[in-house]
């Protein structure tokens, strides 16, 4: 009779039931892989644009503080060898700052006009159902297919008229008044994002239409005002078809017309003109790093909708 030993050998292992990674890990490497290769294109395109915008302002900024002589010899993108503040010194002596300060007199009342006047148009506009309110948003849009240089003439006669010729109302009463339907618009894109709860809420708690406005519509709606505010400056900053038209006189010419003037005084020296543009810029550079986040919000307002 023979002992019969136990086995020593193992049971299979059962069949493995993995066959690889599975579709979201490969998608998932894939595009951990997406993220880690450069975008060549974009980092030539970025290049290009830098390049762009980096060199103008480094010709105004370098050229301003250089002699004319300096900069007829050595060529305008040239490093410079010496720098001098004579350019500003000339520039602030002259008829400049007058120039500024009405710029800067028309800029704000042209402001705070289309800032009075838009926002409660569209408030109106979004919170009305009459047909009269609808209607007179659409007269309201056909305003941004007309520009000003099609009615000059007639808009020459109507200050005249009115005895404003030769005087900042003749800048800033057009200028505002082109500067309201795009305003309006922003204005009206940036309040239909507030929800109607907002405005159920505060209205049981007896907020008439001038509480609401105030306390409801004018906090909530401060990005969509920093962005109207930002291109309504701009048109009234850089402005030169209404004051060349509707001015004469010396004492009311605005930053425009100077720096023409100064073209046309000082056309071979360069560095002046420059340093005088320079001057003319600085004001909305700071109100745009000011304003930047604001004027961002407001421009993808209604974005979503």
């Amino acid at each position: 009779m023979t002992a019969t030993t136990p086995s020593t050998e193992r049971p299979p292992a059962p069949p493995s039931t993995s066959s690889g990674p599975t579709e979201p890990e490969r998608k998932r490497s894939r595009r951990s892989v997406s993220h880690r290769r450069p975008n060549v294109v974009g980092g030539l395109g970025a290049g290009v644009w830098f390049v762009i915008v980096a060199v103008p302002l480094y010709f105004l900024a370098v050229t301003s503080f250089r002699a004319s002589g300096a900069y007829l010899s050595d060529g305008p993108l040239a490093l410079p060898r010496s720098l001098t503040a004579d350019n500003y010194i000339t520039v602030l002596t002259s008829q400049f700052p007058r120039y500024f300060i009405n710029n800067l007199l028309v800029t704000v009342a042209c402001v705070a006009i289309v800032i009075v006047l838009a926002l409660p148009a569209a408030y109106a506009i979004v919170r009305s159902r009459s047909r009269l309110v609808s209607t007179g948003f659409s007269i309201v849009l056909l305003g941004l297919a007309v520009p000003a240089q099609a009615v000059i003439v007639p808009l020459y006669l109507m200050i005249t008229q009115l005895r404003l010729y030769d005087s900042l109302l003749a800048i800033i009463l057009p200028t505002a008044a082109f500067a309201l339907p795009l305003s309006i618009v922003v204005l009206t894109s940036s309040l239909r994002d507030v929800p109607k709860e907002l405005y159920e809420a505060i209205t049981i708690d007896g907020a008439g239409t001038v509480r609401t406005l105030f306390s409801l519509v004018l906090p909530l709606s401060r990005s969509g005002l920093a962005t109207i505010g930002i291109f309504t400056a701009l048109q009234a900053w850089n402005g030169f078809l209404f004051p060349l038209v509707l001015t004469q006189n010396p004492d009311v010419r605005v930053l425009t017309l100077g720096l023409w003037d100064f073209q046309g005084q000082y056309g071979t020296n360069v560095p002046l003109v420059t340093a005088a543009v320079t001057l003319s810029l600085l004001p909305l550079l700071v109100v745009y790093l000011l304003a930047r986040r604001f004027l961002l919000a407001g421009l993808t307002a209604g974005a979503g909708k």
